[in-house]
């Protein structure tokens, strides 16, 4: 049994985690946190991305006792009294269908636009879909998910 303190959305969490938790059940299990979501249980799919300082991690496959001090924005937390960009974009262009892989599109979308941006290059649509493959959607043929993604990059 570890204690971990890590802020979660801005928000400072001290609890006591098993060894063996896993940061997908940390969240959705002990906060209630149900956006980010359980796919796999391999880091195949993506659907349980998140972010750790600031990058995206597939918490499906990450310790929740090896995050003490490390601050966790999931896709609950990325709005700041409105929608974000990426969640405005996604709404916007239909990147949605059922919606299960949503919230880690997102998260994996808001990354890869700021990445691109830190080091000035140009997020194409083959570029997003490169960045993609770690993130499996069963409904779409993923052009409405590049659409958002490249609507919200002209917004952040």
């Amino acid at each position: 049994m570890a204690n971990i303190n890590i802020t979660v959305n801005g928000k400072s969490v001290s609890k006591d985690v098993e060894d063996n938790t896993l940061l997908v059940d940390f969240l959705r299990e002990d906060l209630r946190l149900t956006g980010t979501h359980v796919g796999c249980d391999t880091s195949q799919c993506g659907a349980c991305v998140v972010h750790v300082d600031g990058k995206a991690v597939k918490s499906c496959t990450t310790l929740a006792a090896s995050l003490d001090g490390a601050v966790v924005t999931t896709v609950e937390g990325v709005a700041n009294g409105e929608l974000h960009p990426m969640q405005t974009a996604f709404n916007d262009n239909h990147g949605l269908q059922c919606g299960f892989c949503t919230p880690g599109m997102i998260m994996s979308g808001i990354d890869m636009v700021n990445r691109y941006k830190a080091d000035g290059r140009e997020l194409t649509a083959d570029a997003i879909r490169h960045e993609l493959e770690g993130n499996i959607c069963r409904c779409t043929g993923y052009h409405n998910i590049v659409k958002s993604i490249q609507d919200a990059a002209a917004k952040m």
